[in-house]
């Protein structure tokens, strides 16, 4: 997995934290450099220890499923990415929670990253996939974006809640295609 596509996987993996940093941005009065530090804490450090067991998870049962990991690879990726997609257009209103204590904040690190496990299982199927350095990257990606997240929902609102889940799902619906077209032979 080059660069450009683990770059587009954190990208897709960390629209789900974006959405709810957006929501806590929303919930914030007065927003504090501290608030977007601590959100993007709680999100980043998730989203990187999820793949990285989900990695050691999927290195233990490799051998058994070794001859369909590309199938796995992209089952995995399509539906996480269209339960993302159809999550965007999901009308239920969420309410927003200001608060950043660990109680509030540790369901929603673990909510937001569950996808992540799945693809730390992807991970471990896939060659040349340098796990530390992958879940680093993807940690700090989500990072970023999650404090970005919390500064745009305390500017903007909501407004961009359902088009960062709709394109982090179509990011790793394409991901999961690719793999299984590299896989095949379609695409070199």
């Amino acid at each position: 997995m080059g660069i450009f596509e683990l770059f587009l996987l954190a990208l897709g993996l960390s629209m789900d934290a974006f959405a709810v940093s957006i929501c806590k941005g929303l919930a914030t009065e007065t927003l504090r450099p501290r608030h977007m530090v601590i959100v993007g804490l709680w999100f980043g450090g998730f989203q990187a220890l999820m793949p990285l067991l989900g990695y050691f998870l999927g290195a233990s049962f490799q051998r058994y499923i070794t001859a369909v990991d590309h199938w796995v690879a992209f089952v995995l990726l399509v539906l996480i990415g269209g339960n993302m997609i159809r999550e965007s257009f999901s009308c239920e209103a969420e309410h927003a929670d200001g608060s950043l204590s660990p109680a509030v904040m540790a369901p929603m690190a673990v909510a937001t990253s569950i996808d992540a496990l799945a693809v730390g299982v992807t991970f471990a199927l896939l060659p040349d996939v340098q796990i530390v350095p992958a879940v680093s990257f993807i940690g700090v990606i989500t990072f970023l974006l999650s404090a970005l997240g919390v500064k745009v929902g305390n500017v903007f609102g909501a407004r961009y809640k359902s088009k960062a889940e709709f394109l982090g799902g179509a990011i790793l619906v394409l991901l999961g295609l690719k793999i299984l077209l590299e896989h095949l032979g379609i695409l070199g």
